[in-house]
């Protein structure tokens, strides 16, 4: 049985290898990026995490949305995406943190929101982790689970098939969240984007 750190390091190496071009191999994301931060509802002064961010690419449209009063946080495991994030200056629009998602260093009820951006299929523990997730938004706050492409899409790129046991799957994710404290009230999978919609439980 694979541990916890096991878990933690390849995925560590899946994206350190990647993560110098990242942002060059999908150059045309940053549409549907801004058009999933909008799905959250977010206010002038919101508290808002970015987990799993990545290379940040959600973080310039998460402060848009929020304004210069609100809080934006990107959370990463891999130290070479954030390297990544602050290449770019994305630094600039929100805080980078070293942080796993199953053990955030946050204050319980202290967000707003939380967008993760192909998250879902990284998570070691993904009850255990929407669970964290959960734990750090206050009640009413909500979720956005986002793709820039939908699963069949998604799958056709890596040359497989989806499965009845995709997590992603609206008749999985949906089960999934209720018993991780979240509510699911959207789901869009189509070629151009697939975005499932929380709240949070109180």
């Amino acid at each position: 049985m694979r541990s916890m750190s096991d878990d933690h390091t390849h995925v560590q190496d899946f994206f350190t290898a990647r993560a110098a071009d990242w942002d060059s191999r999908f150059p045309d994301d940053g549409p549907a990026y801004a058009a999933a931060v909008a799905g959250l509802g977010l206010r002038e002064g919101d508290r808002v995490l970015d987990a799993g961010c990545g290379t940040g690419r959600a973080l310039p449209p998460l402060r848009a949305a929020v304004g210069p009063s609100g809080v934006v946080l990107g959370a990463d495991l891999t130290p070479a995406m954030l390297q990544a994030a602050a290449r770019a200056g994305r630094d600039r629009d929100g805080r980078l943190l070293l942080a796993d998602v199953a053990a955030l260093p946050l204050r319980s009820g202290c967000l707003d929101a939380v967008f993760a951006a192909g998250l879902i299929a990284h998570l070691p523990r993904p009850a255990d982790d929407l669970r964290e997730l959960a734990r750090a938004v206050r009640p009413g706050g909500a979720l956005a689970l986002f793709h820039p492409i939908g699963r069949a899409a998604l799958a056709a790129r890596h040359g497989r098939r989806l499965t009845p046991d995709d997590l992603r799957a609206e008749s999985n994710l949906r089960p999934l969240l209720a018993r991780s404290g979240w509510r699911m009230t959207s789901y869009v999978d189509e070629d151009s984007r697939f975005l499932a919609l929380a709240v949070r439980e109180a």
